[in-house]
Formats: structure tokens, sequence, C-alpha cells
């Protein structure tokens, strides 16, 4: 009768450990049906799940593997698993799995405790928590860390409406972002990145800055953040924004151009898509004389933006063409998926304002970008804590392979 033994091991770790242990039940024909192991700060944690042939002693493969864990100095425990709870696992397994990263800049055990209290509530098993940020340096105070952990998550949860409430609001209290996705194909397939540029790509609204030279700012931000929370239709604030500037001499285009800088992490970002081979644009209801001005600097492969009219070296108050609104940013974003013959799921967009949240729905990956409250508990995801290359995190990579990637 073949039997199936769980086996457990920790310890200091070091290398051969793993070759060691195996050696051992290579000599009784054995078969591995899991495996899984994490180092943490130099000790192990290793799992594995065997088949003992019926020709073979159990007793006899687990005396020799204590006597070989004593010669290592490490610890071994050994729980018998029977056949129906192996069947159940085998089961669970074969289920979707979601996928929750807490991103800040800094982990409390205070933020954690919430976030694995809520799963446990819904029903839900943490399977495999993985360190993305890697360690955060205690001797650079002018540092700005980053701390990301993902757990991967098994079951189905009992209302997933509610699990995604209360993460919000224990984002909200504690001021770490925590992002809620399902573990599919497609987070490894991605290959098109589009963002919005003002407030997102970069740190200002460039129309408010237009306004301070024509002397109407504070009018044009107090409509600017209406619109931003959803509280006035895009087109209606952008076209009453828009006629303010009325008048405002062409030249006042570049003095902006010159004050404009990017989002902390932006070009860090541009960097390791690039190498890892995504195509990247810029969808946004602000002005093409700032998105070219981007396109250049950060060599971008697709920019959508409106055209200010101008005649006679003035600003009209008026755009050339179709206003680009949140229901046209999400047009443009599937015309660029099908010239780059992908899949939405394949997309990724990031936004700070609620008219992107048609783009940010339909993309594979939608990122509310330090959003307004109520952009971001509709937004799919999103970053408020740290700077525009926490996406990297939320795309899965870590911060070893982000290191790899400028290597």
């Amino acid at each position: 009768m073949r039997e199936l033994i769980l086996i457990n091991i920790t310890g200091k770790d070091r290398p051969g450990l793993t070759s060691s242990l195996t050696r051992t039940l290579a000599q009784y024909e054995i078969t591995i049906l899991d495996i899984g192991q994490a180092v943490i700060h130099d000790y192990l944690s290793l799992g594995m799940l065997i088949e003992i042939p019926s020709r073979h002693s159990s007793s006899s493969i687990l005396k020799d593997l204590v006597f070989q864990a004593h010669k290592l100095g490490i610890q071994i425990q050994f729980s018998p698993i029977d056949m129906e709870n192996y069947a159940g696992w085998m089961t669970r397994n074969g289920h979707e799995r979601l996928m929750i990263t807490l991103l800040g800049r800094t982990l409390t055990a205070e933020q954690l405790t919430g976030v694995t209290a809520v799963i446990a509530e819904a029903g839900l098993n943490i399977d495999i928590i993985t360190n993305l940020s890697g360690s955060i340096p205690l001797d650079q105070p002018g540092l700005q860390p980053k701390a990301c952990i993902k757990l991967t998550v098994s079951g189905s949860p009992r209302d997933p409406e509610q699990l995604r409430r209360q993460l919000f609001e224990i984002s909200e209290k504690t001021g770490i972002d925590i992002s809620f996705s399902v573990d599919n194909i497609y987070r490894h397939a991605r290959k098109l990145i589009v963002f919005d540029m003002d407030s997102t790509l970069i740190q200002c609204e460039v129309i408010d800055e237009l306004a301070k030279h024509a002397g109407a700012g504070e009018e044009v931000a107090r409509i600017t953040e209406s619109a931003m929370r959803g509280d006035m239709d895009f087109k209606e604030s952008f076209t009453r924004r828009l006629a303010l500037l009325k008048g405002l001499d062409q030249g006042v285009l570049d003095e902006v151009a010159q004050t404009i800088e990017l989002t902390e992490g932006a070009e860090r970002v541009m960097g390791v898509l690039k190498q890892l081979g995504f195509k990247i644009g810029i969808i946004s209801g602000g002005f093409d004389y700032f998105g070219k001005i981007l396109q250049a600097r950060l060599g971008l492969d697709y920019v959508f933006t409106n055209t200010l009219d101008i005649k006679d070296g003035k600003i009209t108050g008026r755009v050339s063409g179709e206003i680009i609104d949140g229901p046209r940013k999400a047009e443009i974003l599937k015309t660029i998926a099908v010239v780059e013959n992908i899949s939405l799921e394949q997309t990724i967009a990031v936004g700070d304002g609620s008219n992107d949240l048609p783009m940010l729905g339909i993309a594979g990956l939608g990122i509310a970008f330090h959003a307004k409250p109520l952009v971001r508990q509709k937004a799919k995801q999103s970053i408020s804590s740290v700077g525009l290359d926490g996406l990297l995190y939320l795309m899965g990579i870590s911060e070893r392979e982000i290191g790899q990637s400028r290597a």
C-alpha cells in the first residue's frame, strides 16, 4: 500500500540542504507530488509531499531523513496524508486564485492584521506570501522606501464585493494601498500600457497652470477639482475651463512646459517597461503641445491628446477636433489594442480622474493613481502611497527583477 507523507523542514539555510535531503529520498525511488520553499534572512522553510512506493518501508525512509536532518542541523517533521485529503487538495489547487497586494512606504503589523483577518473572514486561505520590494534600508533616512508584499490566496470569497469594500476601508484607515486581482495567464502576457498625462505622468494639471497666466487660476482650479471628483461632466468642465484661456499668448505654452516635473518614479517605470518590450502611450484630456514634449523626452509610442486651437499666436479658447473625454479614452485604448493585435486583457491603464474610469475599467489592469476616494473605490487597483514606479509591483515585478533589468 502506498503512503503519502508531508515533510516540513526548518532551520538555518545553506547551500546543499535540499540536495542532501532529496538524495536520501532518491535511494527509495520516491515520487515528489508537491514542493515549496521560502528563505527569510537565511532561515529555510521547506515542504515536500512525497509518495512512498508500496515496496518500501516508510519507517526506514523517515529514520534516514531524521538522521540526515540531524547531521545538517535542521528540524524535520512528518505528517501522514490520506487519499481523501490529497484529492481535496487537488480539487482546490485547480481553482482560481486571487492576488492581494499591499503597497506602501512601510508595512506595519496593524495593516497586515487587518488584511489577513478580512481574508480569513471571507473563507479564503493564504497559500504564498512574496516580498516584492526586498529589504528596506534602515540607515538612509533621506531615502523614500517602498514596502510591497503579494499574498496569493486560494478559495472562493463568500461575497467578493464585500471583500473589496473591506479592503478599501482598511486602505483608507491605515494608508496602505491594497490591490485585489485574479491570478490568471494574462498577467504574464501584458504588452501595452497607457497613462493619463496631467497629475499622473506629470505632477500638475497643465490647464490650471495656463489659467494662472490668464488670470483665471482660481476659477479654473475649482472647475478642475469638481471634474476630477466626478461632480461635473468632463466635456462641460473642459469647455468652460478652456474658454477662460481665450486670448492667452502662445508663448506661455513654452513657459509652462519648462516648469513641468515628471511624477516620482515615472522615468524608472519607462525604463523597465521598455526593456520588457512594452508599447507605451499617453491618452489624455490634456494638450498636444505638452504630450509631444513628453513623447520626445520619454520615447513614447503613442500620444493621444486634445489639439489646442491657436490663431495669430493666441489661444482661441477652443480645441480642434473631438474632445477626448472618458468614453473617448476607452475607445482609443481599444483601437491601440487592435493595432497592436492584442486583447484588452493584455493592456494596462493608469489615471487619476473620474474621466479615466472608462479606460481603467476595460483594461486588463486598471490603476487609479493618487486619485480621489470615489475613483479609487471604483477602480480595480490603486496607488496612493508611493510613486508611479509602484505599479511595477502591482504587475508582479519584484525589486530584484527591476534591478536586473537595469544591469
